[in-house]
Formats: structure tokens, sequence, C-alpha cells
């Protein structure tokens, strides 16, 4: 049995099996808050991660240009739709747990793990609601191909931890909060039930995952005495390829503790 937080982190990673990692996530997760709330918090420990997560065989990972495009509307376009989600889902399990021994060098309050491994419990359980949501509609997670871009910005800023809480949480989890609405509209208009409830759940809880980035993004830039916004724009710049593409869910933004003034600079114009 791992004896520290950083330990069950890589042994998370390092679990191919999407069910399987997910499985262990919660688990961990579970553990992690039993002893919180028994009043004795694991030790955060110094395991040490793998550049890259354990992935199963499938699905195939190609270049983003080249995943074939679907359309939307039709029944094979939403399972291709459902199979993206569970991916990027399973990525942020990934990105969530790896945060904690990437930086585990980096004193931090006990409040900054507890963040990451709810955030890691829930897109745990948006994969395996995306999955159940597949296998009702006669498919399942690596029948269709996924694009192999989503770990890059954890590789890019492998030794950056303002770097990956600025474009992890606050870039490609805040695009979340853009795009999900119109998928919901999607399944809706099929009435698809299940797709449309996990797809809510998954849109409730991610406001929290962007808003734990921000939070911990601000508390280093007091700590190291830096202009949260002036940082946040030049790390972007720096590890984040091309300009954000409005619209933005600006309402849903704020809630996540991230203001106009940080991301609209930043848009393609």
């Amino acid at each position: 049995m791992p004896a520290s937080l950083t330990e069950m982190a890589v042994e998370v990673l390092t679990t191919a099996d999407g069910r399987a990692k997910t499985a262990l996530s919660r688990q961990y997760a579970a553990e992690w808050f039993a002893a919180r709330k028994a009043g004795t918090p694991l030790p955060i420990g110094d395991a040490t991660p793998p550049l890259r997560p354990s992935r199963p065989e499938e699905p195939e990972l190609l270049h983003p240009r080249d995943v074939p495009k679907r359309k939307p509307g039709s029944p094979q376009g939403r399972i291709a739709l459902l199979h993206a989600v569970a991916h990027i889902e399973l990525n942020a399990v990934d990105l969530h747990w790896d945060i904690i021994p990437r930086f585990a060098g980096t004193a931090m309050p006990l409040g900054f793990y507890d963040d990451w491994v709810k955030a890691a419990d829930e897109e745990s359980k948006h994969f395996n609601l995306m999955c159940d949501c597949l296998e009702a509609a006669g498919s399942q997670y690596g029948a269709l191909p996924a694009h192999a871009g989503m770990w890059r910005a954890a590789e890019d800023t492998v030794d950056d931890f303002m770097g990956r809480l600025a474009v992890v949480p606050m870039v490609l989890e805040a695009r979340g909060l853009d795009v999900t609405p119109g998928m919901i509209e999607i399944f809706r208009k099929a009435d698809a039930a299940d797709a449309v409830a996990a797809l809510e759940t998954i849109y409730a809880e991610e406001v929290a995952h962007v808003a734990y980035g921000s939070k911990w993004f601000h508390f280093l830039c007091g700590r190291h005495e830096m202009d949260p916004k002036e940082t946040f724009h030049a790390l972007v710049q720096r590890y984040f390829k091309g300009a954000l593409k409005p619209p933005f869910n600006e309402e849903k933004r704020a809630d996540a503790g991230l203001p106009p003034d940080f991301y609209w600079p930043l848009a393609a114009s």
C-alpha cells in the first residue's frame, strides 16, 4: 500500500486501463479525505511521477488535425463527441494527480492537496459517466481515435509550477466552460437524457477545478510578489500555442475567479 500521497499519485499515473485508473483514483481520494477528517493527514512524500502516464493500447492517438471530424447532429457524431469528452476527462485525471508529486518540492498548504485530490476524484467520476454513455450507445472508450495533444501542456510545464496552473486549469479547463453548454444542447435535442445529465454534472463541477487553478496561481503570485495578470499573460504566451478562442462563458469564468482582463487580451481577434 502507498505510504504517502505522492506514492498514491504515481500509482494512479502508472495504471493503464481507464476504468482501473479511475477506480484507484477514487479509492485513494477517499483514503486521503478519511485521514484528513480523522485529523491524521497522510504524509505528502516525494515519489517521482513518470514523464507520461500509462495509457490503454486504445484509442489510437493522432495529431489533432488528423482526428476525423464528424457532424455532431448524427448518432455517430454524438458518439464521437462523448468519446472526445471521455478522452479529455481521462487526461484530466492524470493531470490532477501529476501536479501533486511533480511539484511536491514546493511547500504548499494542505488545502492545495485537498483541492487537487478532489478534482482528480471528480474527473474520475466524469470519465466513468462518459464511458457509461458510450456503452449505452453501443460503443466504448478506445473505439475511436483521439488526439495526442492533451498531455503536451504537462510536458511543456514539467518544471514550471505556475505555468502548469496557468495553462491547465486556467486555460484548458476554462475552455470546457465555454463549449460544454453547446454540447448539452446537442444531446438535449437528441432526447439523450443520460448524456445531458452527465454533461450537466461535468459542467457544474468543472467551475471549481478552474477556481482551484486561479486560487493557487494567485497564492503563488502573492508569495513571490508578482502581478497575477501580467504573470498569467506571460506564461500563457510562453506555453500555450495560439490565441484563446472566443466566445467566452464570462459568467462561469467569473464564478471560477477568472476576470475578463485575464483572457480577452489573449484572444484571437
